[in-house]
């Protein structure tokens, strides 16, 4: 009898580029983007804070790739989870190359470097520097309500596209 192992990751971080979303000739989607992860201490001898950032390669494929590459982009903070898989190929210049990287089974936005995920929050943002350029402007009033609509109205926008998804997503 063999004895059982485990092969599981979870990480939160944040997206170091935006994500790469190519087909392999078969058509099967596969995406790829960066993941960064920090930690921080303060030594047992009482010394200064440290911190250590740590950066992942991620891989997603099928369906969870396709969406991966429609809603995720650079400054993302993502959850995400899946196994290690260490890869070996030749480069270009013939030498062998090897990497380990993190195959996810799920993702979840929690929220963006924008703050774009939690609509209120973006609307009170772009209400925010609207009064302050309405402060400027002869026509404060007006130029206040016309911006307070389109901040609803890409809001409005924003939650459509992401309930479109919503019903993609695998888990």
């Amino acid at each position: 009898m063999s004895a059982r192992s485990l092969n599981k990751v979870m990480i939160i971080g944040n997206l170091t580029r935006d994500p790469n979303l190519r087909f392999t000739p078969k058509n099967t989607a596969v995406c790829s983007f960066g993941l960064a992860t920090n930690r921080s201490w303060v030594p047992a001898d009482g010394g200064d804070k440290q911190e250590k950032v740590e950066f992942h390669n991620i891989v997603a494929w099928a369906k969870l790739a396709e969406i991966c590459g429609q809603l995720l982009h650079k400054g993302d903070k993502v959850y995400v989870d899946g196994r290690l898989q260490t890869r070996d190929w030749k480069g270009d210049d013939g030498n062998d190359r090897r990497t380990t990287e993190i195959v996810i089974d799920n993702m979840i936005l929690l929220r963006s470097a924008s703050g774009q995920s939690y609509p209120a929050n973006d609307e009170l943002e772009i209400q925010e520097s609207s009064v302050a350029d309405n402060a400027k402007s002869k026509d404060g009033q007006k130029a206040k309500k016309s911006s307070k609509k389109e901040s609803e109205d890409q809001t409005k926008d924003e939650a459509t596209q992401v309930e479109d998804i919503a019903d993609d997503i695998p888990f």
